[in-house]
């Protein structure tokens, strides 16, 4: 198994599985992956997914010949810790609730685009990697520390007061300083994958945590895209 605490944009030793039946479009996926430098491997049955394993990452049809797609999901789960993504044609709301409350790292419905996949394969991935922080119960940022066991937040001593919203933005963005956290990776990540919301009300958010930290270019804005919290703040 990769180890996910690896650079993400380094995608040459990450292997991921396409189960996918339909030759186009399983055509189409490999191809466009590999491109990106992904190594990729196709799988066309359910039978044939569970023989490709081990592999550090699963993207997820589920409309298959041989088994049902959520009951291979199950399968999956039970001997592999890759993150799955659901690639399907079913974009009902509630199908989209329900493959999420299963345990998909994401779901994207068909027809898609490829740089549209890959940017939500990296997110999956900086969500898997930012886990491996969960150990460290402290972190300092210039003058502001942070302690992820009491969920407080100290400037040059003097402990501020955050919101829960406020701390979970601030300590999500500090996993990896410097770099580019999309707002549905913030959203996902503090307000929970099930919120299908508004991003606007994270403005909102932002804004008062600068206030609070006394330094307005911490976190920086990155119109359309999201935010980043600067990797050596003065």
């Amino acid at each position: 198994m990769r180890d996910h605490g690896d650079a993400i944009d380094d995608t040459s030793h990450v292997r991921i599985l396409v189960v996918e039946d339909d030759d186009p479009i399983a055509a189409a996926l490999t191809s466009g992956l590999a491109r990106e430098g992904f190594d990729v491997q196709r799988a066309p049955t359910a039978a044939a997914a569970l023989n490709a394993l081990p592999t550090d990452f699963i993207l997820l049809d589920l409309g298959l010949p041989d088994r049902d797609g959520t009951e291979l999901f199950r399968a999956l789960r039970a001997v592999s810790d890759a993150p799955i993504i659901m690639v399907t044609a079913r974009g009902a709301e509630e199908e989209r609730v329900a493959g999420l409350d299963l345990g998909a790292d994401d779901y994207v419905v068909k027809p898609f685009g490829v740089r549209e996949l890959v940017a939500r394969i990296n997110a999956v991935m900086r969500r898997v990697a930012s886990h491996d922080l969960d150990a460290l119960t402290t972190q300092s940022l210039g003058a502001i520390d942070i302690d992820r066991r009491n969920r407080t937040v100290a400037v040059n001593g003097k402990r501020i007061a955050c919101t829960p919203k406020e701390f979970g933005i601030l300590e999500f963005l500090a996993r990896d300083p410097g770099a580019v956290i999309t707002r549905q990776e913030l959203l996902d990540a503090v307000w929970g994958p099930h919120w299908f919301g508004t991003t606007k009300m994270m403005d909102v958010h932002v804004a008062s945590l600068r206030r609070k930290l006394g330094n307005g270019d911490l976190i920086e804005t990155l119109r359309g895209v999201g935010f980043k919290i600067v990797a050596n703040p003065q």
